[in-house]
């Protein structure tokens, strides 16, 4: 693994790059220095790149919180999220986990994820007990989006109704404005935990890449994928066969310090050999 400070030798190397967004590009609510510059310079590069992101929402609504943060539309034309990957199979039915869901949903989710189910003429009903599936988007903040413990009654009244569960983020917590939040993925993995099934939708599944990998339109070119954390950006990428380059600064920041053996023993323990580790998406 080389340990850089900044990304301009890796932009040479490669043809195309698959891009994390929380805690790559920005923390939630503000863009990370530099990253937006290096976006820049890919593109007057003509170095293609596709914003591959965890979030739970559809890929129209993610481009409109970037530009929120004055992130230019030019930079997120290509961007696939877990989201609209949930969105396209819930709607499709075509694999066979999904073909089985029925069509009354408990949503668990924030209230500005609830966009997501829009278009798929399912019926959402207030209690497990009246659904025939659970689909997570994440916590409601108004109850907690900090302690899982909040949840148990709810996931238990799920598993007590033998409700199969579709969550639209693998992510176990994110850092947003310097707060550590749990995310989906925590919930999906605490109700496994309790004898429920889940079908979790995003990175590190390699599915998920499928989509991404087509919107490069390389044709088999060196792609190289850049994350923050280990359990679904950097496995993901070796699950779909792709080199990749470890951010520090995102979830594992805290943690690792920027010291490079700590780096080197979390990347081996995880079982995954990134390319290059960065303090920071920085050119």
């Amino acid at each position: 693994m080389r340990h850089l400070t900044g990304f301009a030798d890796l932009a040479s190397a490669y043809d195309g790059f698959v891009i994390d967004l929380w805690g790559v590009i920005h923390d939630g609510i503000t863009p990370y220095a530099g990253a937006v510059e290096c976006l820049e310079r890919l593109r007057n590069l003509g170095k293609p790149t596709v914003l591959l992101s965890n979030a739970p929402r559809r890929a129209a609504a993610a481009r409109e919180g970037m530009r929120g943060m004055g992130i230019d539309d030019a930079l997120t034309t290509r961007i696939v999220t877990s989201g609209e990957v949930t969105w396209t199979m819930l709607r499709d039915r075509s694999d066979p986990f999904f073909a089985r869901l029925g069509r009354r949903v408990h949503f668990i989710a924030p209230p500005h994820e609830r966009a997501l189910l829009d278009g798929l003429g399912l019926t959402l009903v207030e209690t497990p007990a009246d659904a025939e599936f659970v689909l997570v988007a994440g916590p409601d903040p108004t109850l907690s989006n900090s302690d899982l413990a909040v949840w148990e009654s709810v996931l238990a009244a799920c598993h007590a109704a033998r409700l199969p569960m579709v969550c639209a983020n693998p992510d176990l917590e994110v850092i947003r404005d310097g707060k550590r939040l749990i995310c989906g993925g925590a919930m999906a993995e605490r109700y496994r935990e309790l004898g429920g099934e889940a079908r979790l939708i995003g990175k590190p599944d390699k599915a998920v890449y499928g989509p991404a990998l087509a919107m490069l339109e390389l044709n088999g070119g060196r792609v190289l994928a850049i994350g923050d954390a280990l359990r679904t950006d950097i496995a993901g990428a070796k699950a779909a066969g792709l080199a990749s380059c470890w951010v520090l600064g995102g979830i594992h920041g805290e943690e690792l310090a920027g010291d490079p053996a700590m780096v080197e023993r979390a990347a081996r323990d995880a079982g995954v050999s990134p390319v290059a580790a960065l303090p920071a998406f920085v050119w």
